[in-house]
């Protein structure tokens, strides 16, 4: 077995992550990365990370060349281009977008959950804008609202980019916001 190729910054508990983490074990992958950890909040950004991407923000991966790419969008689509068998993506047409909208529906809830983690574990109780935590609130309940109306047969007859990205939104909702009880809506 030869050495990883690529370096991915990550933090178990990201579940933009845990996104790229699932395509690299589908695909076969997970033996070419190597896993730099980074422990990170958005006022303690970790200085490694900084050098490689300056938003310093997770996942982002070392490419073996030294190039780095990151946002778990834009890692997922170049991991799924560079294995071979079925693409998790679509290449083209309707089923592209179609897959790539549900899973950015699936990023828009994984964004509110992280926000509203922030809030909730960085700042102070008496210091929590109220108003703005049940707007984030509101936006996961509304997108798995639509994803349970408009999406749920296609999403477990399919797996793909889609149908990780809900898993890894939803997974991150059951470990950081129980409170929601998505599950009995």
């Amino acid at each position: 077995m030869s050495a990883p190729s690529m370096t991915l910054y990550h933090n178990p508990l990201s579940p933009f992550v845990r996104k790229v983490m699932v395509l690299l074990h589908e695909t076969g992958q997970q033996d070419r990365v190597a896993l730099q950890n980074c422990v990170l909040t958005p006022v303690d950004p970790d200085q490694a990370l900084i050098e490689d991407n300056p938003l310093s923000k997770i996942p982002a991966l070392r490419l073996a060349d030294g190039n780095v790419i990151h946002d778990s969008r834009v890692i997922l689509d170049y991991l799924d281009h560079q294995h071979v068998g079925n693409p998790l993506i679509p290449r083209e047409g309707s089923a592209r977008w179609r897959r790539l909208t549900l899973a950015s529906m699936a990023d828009g809830i994984m964004d509110a959950a992280v926000l509203v983690r922030y809030e909730v574990a960085l700042r102070a109780p008496e210091k929590h804008w109220d108003k703005w935590l049940d707007g984030q609130r509101d936006k996961i309940r509304r997108a798995l609202a639509l994803l349970e109306k408009d999406a749920i047969a296609e999403l477990t007859s399919h797996f793909d980019v889609a149908a990780i990205s809900v898993a890894c939104a939803l997974g991150y909702v059951d470990l950081r916001h129980p409170d929601l009880d998505w599950r009995a809506a």
